[in-house]
């Protein structure tokens, strides 16, 4: 058993090297109070910090890990790939394989990009989206996150609303008025601002289930809207899937509620727990892309054969009986976590337990959430060994590992 100034001992080495001590705002603290930990190994369902404690884990690294921690064929693939030589800077053929079971599952993608990051792959995706249309806004909507590029930095939710910042210093404001915010399940403000800015809309990215305010789906029909308002003012429908992609159906969100987008923004599984990101879309739309076309974007290590093997290894596990199953025992956590003064969002295996009475349907919404009976309720779960988001903004990630067991651990943790 590690001595408790281990972990310490760890946080006092980062706090003097990295920015408040972490090197992503989403792992600080301030929003529960407390130390974060230091997480030196994970396994299954479970996470163990450097002072020897173990917990369930409902982080799950937010959000590429649905088979778990170190499972089996993601570890033997990354192994494999490692031993094989790692990166090469030109093509290799796990790319290709990775892709090829990307466009199987999401019919829309008729063209790739692998990027690193959810960022670049964002970032990328509205560059493309100018490209085609010639025209320069992009509408958001307040609350959602996709990623830390200047122009989508307005109105963000997750770990910037998490640290109460109305957006980022540094952002030029020339940069920022080139995006337009509308507001989560309301198509009333899209066709607003769409009236507002005639033919100056390139496109409208959406999470189509928000999943950085905590856990919102999308209200009956509004997806169906988005793509009808699209359509009509001639802009083009990006869907930022970096959290719902394989995760909420085979094919994402967009095989969930039958709603075909011109670009797809992915990350987090198709990595299977290492960096990736990625763009796809309409083959006309992505041919514009370098060398293809006069869309330049470039990454050294973008389709890194590691993070290609992770990704193949993990996309061959999501069959229909592992849904079901993991489904399932989502259904079991929600209906355990009801109860008077509290709200529950899920979609698949995604949710958001809320301290309000009734169920958020935008940001708004959310952020009336009582935050400090939340920061009461994740330290009262901490002590007993459950490990959840440090946010009230984040969703819950269950995995396959998570079985009847962790369930029950868990509904059992709960404070009375």
């Amino acid at each position: 058993m590690r001595t408790a100034s281990t972990a310490a001992a760890w946080r006092e080495r980062a706090a003097a090297l990295f920015p408040g001590g972490v090197n992503s705002p989403v792992r600080a603290y301030r929003a529960v109070g407390g130390e974060p930990p230091i997480l030196v190994r994970g396994e299954g369902a479970y996470v163990w910090d450097a002072d020897g404690n173990r917990y369930l884990d409902y982080v799950g690294a937010f959000g590429p890990l649905l088979l778990g921690h170190a499972h089996p064929s993601v570890v033997e693939a990354i192994s494999r790939a490692a031993a094989e030589g790692g990166s090469f800077g030109a093509t290799a053929p796990a790319e290709v394989r990775l892709a090829e079971l990307i466009q199987e599952r999401m019919p829309s993608i008729e063209r790739i990009r692998f990027v690193n990051s959810g960022t670049e792959a964002a970032m990328s995706a509205l560059r493309v989206a100018r490209a085609a249309t010639g025209r320069e806004l992009v509408i958001k909507f307040d609350g959602g996150y996709h990623g830390h590029a200047d122009s989508l930095l307005v109105e963000a939710g997750s770990g910037v609303a998490t640290l109460s910042l109305p957006g980022s210093a540094g952002v030029p404001a020339a940069v920022a008025a080139q995006t337009l915010v509308a507001t989560y399940n309301d198509l009333n403000s899209v066709q607003r601002l769409l009236d507002t800015h005639p033919r100056q809309v390139a496109a409208v990215i959406v999470e189509p289930v928000a999943a950085n305010m905590g856990v919102v789906p999308p209200q009956p029909g509004f997806l169906e809207g988005l793509r009808r308002l699209a359509e009509e003012a001639g802009a083009l429908l990006v869907f930022d899937e970096v959290i719902t992609g394989f995760r909420v159906a085979p094919g994402g969100a967009q095989e969930l509620y039958g709603v075909r987008p011109d670009l797809t923004v992915l990350g987090k599984i198709i990595g299977g727990g290492l960096p990736v990101g990625a763009y796809g879309g309409r083959a006309d739309l992505l041919d514009l892309v370098a060398p293809a076309g006069p869309v330049y974007q470039a990454g050294t290590l973008s389709g890194h054969p590691l993070v290609m093997a992770a990704g193949e290894a993990t996309l061959a596990q999501l069959t229909p009986e592992l849904y079901r199953a993991v489904e399932g025992r989502a259904d079991r956590l929600e209906e355990g976590l009801r109860r008077p003064g509290v709200s529950v969002n899920r979609v698949g295996s995604l949710l958001t337990l809320f301290f309000r009475d009734r169920a958020p349907v935008d940001f708004a919404e959310a952020r009336e959430s009582d935050t400090d009976l939340f920061a009461r309720f994740f330290n009262s779960l901490r002590d007993r060994g459950v490990l959840l988001p440090p946010s009230q903004y984040e969703a819950w990630f269950l995995s396959a590992a998570h079985d009847d067991e962790a369930i029950s651990t868990t509904l059992e943790a709960l404070p009375a």
